[in-house]
């Protein structure tokens, strides 16, 4: 039970917005707009498949420097179009352009999201700490209902800094006037969050959903509603 915290930092993909199902309904609806079974030759499902693996080591290569803000935006396109032999890199953009418009947009959360935070809001200040870019995290939080529970939303571009980096970490708790041994932080990657929460003294807590992380003994929680020590 996890109740007895003055401050709650989250992570906001794939930890209160289901960024998974999100995203995909997103490309669905891009993939149809830009005809492109027609320029692929693969359906949707597969290119999705490809575009994760794509995106996410993408996003590891972001997290350190070595790809910016503008080049992920289109890279994560460009490249997945490239493993079914076709290259058009403005058709990239243009798809990287539409999926920042529309995807932010969506509202899907995971369970029992509005309860839990209902509750701890009553007792607790409430705050994000995200390595999502700025102008669309507010996005998703305002579109989804979220903007209201929270005080501080730290995002990197803010912070000029990555989780796990501990700056960020730091920047979020002094903007709330928080301590770390009266915080906590939830979310869903435990190197990025839980470790990098934990390594400036706040207490991490893993939420893994899928049980990607079966082999990691550590504070883990499978739904959020675990927060209120329920099941």
């Amino acid at each position: 039970m996890y109740v007895h915290y003055n401050h709650y930092f989250f992570d906001l993909d794939r930890t209160l917005w289901d960024f998974e199902r999100n995203s995909e309904e997103a490309l669905n609806e891009l993939y149809s707009h830009f005809t492109l079974e027609d320029k692929l030759g693969v359906n949707a499902h597969t290119f999705i498949a490809e575009y994760k693996i794509v995106n996410e080591k993408l996003w590891d290569l972001y997290r350190i420097g070595q790809v910016t803000k503008e080049e992920l935006r289109y890279k994560r396109y460009s490249d997945t179009f490239e493993l079914f032999n076709y290259k058009d890199v403005e058709l990239a953009k243009d798809f990287g352009e539409q999926y920042v418009a529309i995807s932010p947009k969506k509202t899907h959360l995971f369970p029992n999201a509005f309860e839990v935070l209902d509750r701890l809001t009553e007792q607790s200040q409430l705050h994000i700490i995200t390595n999502g870019f700025e102008e669309v995290q507010h996005i998703k939080l305002k579109e989804a209902g979220l903007d209201k529970y929270f005080d501080v939303i730290m995002t990197s571009e803010r912070a000029n800094c990555k989780k796990p980096a501990t700056e960020i970490f730091l920047l979020a708790m002094e903007e709330a006037g928080a301590r770390a041994s009266e915080s906590i932080m939830i979310g869903d990657h435990y190197e990025v969050d839980v470790i990098g929460a934990e390594n400036v003294g706040m207490t991490g807590v893993l939420f893994d959903p899928h049980g990607e992380y079966a082999n990691v003994n550590h504070r883990k929680i499978t739904d959020l509603i675990h927060l209120l020590g329920r099941d």
